[in-house]
């Protein structure tokens, strides 16, 4: 099997649950971690060492060795690179996620690679793909877990950005310590960046010549977030052909000359009986994967709607994520009296009132402008070849098996 066709793909539970994974190495040197009790407190040393003779670590020497989706990773989903063999797949290399969700956190609990096909690459996509995962999960940080003997695993992880957190010094045995086989926390954290202000970033009206790196930034924004790749770059791209749009409202966010963030205002309509009442709509609202958990958002969205109250319009209703939008004013659509076109009310349907009364005292049904529908397969994929697209993947949390 060629280097070029290491596909990454998805490792379904029902399939590869207790799946034994042989995390097999060979090292000459080893971090020895001297703990040393002091009278103001402790003192902790970890320092690179040679072993006498090369030791090898095998599976056969734990009592539980590794296996994909153990039930106590009850949120576990895993990737892996398969190849034909007797019939059935045989596994080269995997990476397993698990959620800590209390704290944010995404725990890698297993990283392999067989030796055949080691020192390729390999490691690197696979971690590639747990970032991305963090990224679109908005998470604080990946953890892991590794061995003070295992320096080629501790050095690869330097490498892919994770640093040390900490350590248990009897994680596996009582004597970890003297067999030199100690636990080491390693962490890597995404977003360290400061809360932005108008004075960092600006808020501004989307230039011409920026069209092409505007849909570029909503399609990092979205690849693979809610689908198998995505299709909101195409329409952003539709948008500004279409009457609906206003771009006298929307905005992109600029650092640099760069674009971190967009947000597309349409004109949309509340249809009671025969009476009808013209408000906002918009999407996308996103920020690049890079700038997320900056305050970005926040800062377009209020511009944006400032505007729009400035310009006349009563009240904005969207289909968005309830976590997000509720902390900046919007209710869900039953509080108005407002449903879909088909007569339903669910959390992600929301709104906002720019004039008191706009929304609720017209209610009805919200019709949505034909264009946020009109994104055909095929044109998508077309559209999308003028753009470096990163490698199409699921993930636990999309909404469908829709392939965009």
């Amino acid at each position: 099997m060629a280097e070029k066709d290491y596909e990454i793909v998805p490792l379904p539970k029902e399939q590869w649950q207790g799946t034994n994974i042989p995390m097999r190495y060979t090292t000459e040197e080893y971090y020895d971690v001297k703990i040393a009790e002091e009278s103001d407190g402790y003192t902790i040393k970890i320092h690179k060492s040679q072993f006498e003779s090369p030791v090898t670590h095998y599976p056969e020497e734990y009592d539980f060795p590794d296996k994909l989706y153990q039930p106590h990773w009850e949120k576990a989903y895993a990737w892996g690179v398969l190849k034909d063999g007797d019939g059935k797949k045989e596994l080269l290399a995997c990476i397993e996620t698990c959620p800590e969700e209390w704290s944010n956190r995404l725990m890698v609990t297993e990283l392999w690679v067989h030796e055949s096909i080691r020192r390729q690459g390999i490691a690197h996509r696979l971690m590639a793909v747990a970032k991305e995962q963090a990224y679109l999960e908005h998470r604080r940080a990946i953890i892991l877990e590794t061995q003070s003997c295992n320096v080629g695993a501790i050095r690869f992880y330097q490498k892919e950005g994770f640093e040390l957190i900490g350590m248990d010094s009897c994680c596996y045995r009582n004597n970890d310590l003297e067999r030199r086989e100690v636990r080491i926390n390693m962490g890597y954290f995404p977003r360290r960046k400061q809360k932005v202000t108008k004075e960092t970033i600006a808020i501004r009206k989307e230039k011409e010549t920026e069209y092409h790196r505007t849909e570029e930034a909503v399609l990092g924004a979205f690849w693979n977030k809610h689908h198998l790749g995505c299709n909101e770059h195409l329409l952003v791209h539709k948008l500004r052909q279409n009457s609906a749009y206003l771009p006298e409202l929307s905005r992109v966010a600029v650092a640099g000359d760069q674009i971190v963030g967009v947000i597309c205002f349409v004109r949309a309509l509340l249809k009671k009986g025969e009476k009808t009442k013209e408000i906002l709509t918009f999407g996308p609202l996103c920020v690049v994967p890079k700038w997320q958990g900056c305050g970005v958002g926040g800062l377009l969205l209020k511009e944006a709607l400032t505007s729009a109250k400035e310009a006349g319009y009563g009240g904005v209703i969207i289909f968005g994520e309830p976590d997000y939008y509720p902390r900046h004013g919007f209710k869900t659509c039953d509080q108005f009296g407002i449903t879909t076109e088909d007569g339903k009310n669910f959390d992600s349907f929301m709104g906002i009132e720019l004039i008191e009364g706009a929304l609720s005292g017209f209610g009805g049904k919200f019709i949505e402008p034909e264009v946020f529908l009109d994104l055909p397969k095929e044109e998508n994929a077309a559209f999308t070849k003028q753009f470096h697209a990163p490698a199409k993947q699921r993930f636990p949390g999309q909404w469908d098996e829709i392939e965009c």
